[in-house]
């Protein structure tokens, strides 16, 4: 493919975020992931997504988005873009790990 297409997937407070670019690389900076070069949809399109309209906004005027690499979900080469969109996370679906608290001796109050 000479011009490849991503699909970027990654949480961003509360929100998974789907995006499309067309440059992706790791980030000199530790831990990040360089994402350039948004892909949105037609400007002539009849029915306008407002999800999308959001992503445009929100990414109008950025030339390089720095995505942390624990916050990224998924990362996949397409043949062509789609409609990106933002959902929110309804609920806490990861259950915390139990945590004991620790064990006070007799010795240890006085």
């Amino acid at each position: 493919m000479a011009n490849p297409i991503y699909k970027v997937i990654f949480h961003n407070q509360n929100q998974v975020y789907e995006l499309y670019a067309r440059a992706i690389y790791q980030s000199d900076m530790y831990g990040f992931i360089e994402i350039e070069e948004f892909v949105f949809g037609e400007k002539a399109q009849l029915v306008v997504d407002p999800s999308e309209e959001k992503l445009k906004t929100e990414f109008a005027s950025v030339t390089r988005s720095y995505i942390p690499m624990h916050s990224i979900v998924r990362i996949d080469e397409v043949e062509k873009e789609g409609t990106g969109k933002i959902v929110e996370v309804k609920g806490d679906k990861v259950a915390k790990f139990p945590f004991a608290p620790p064990i006070r001796h007799p010795q240890d109050t006085e």
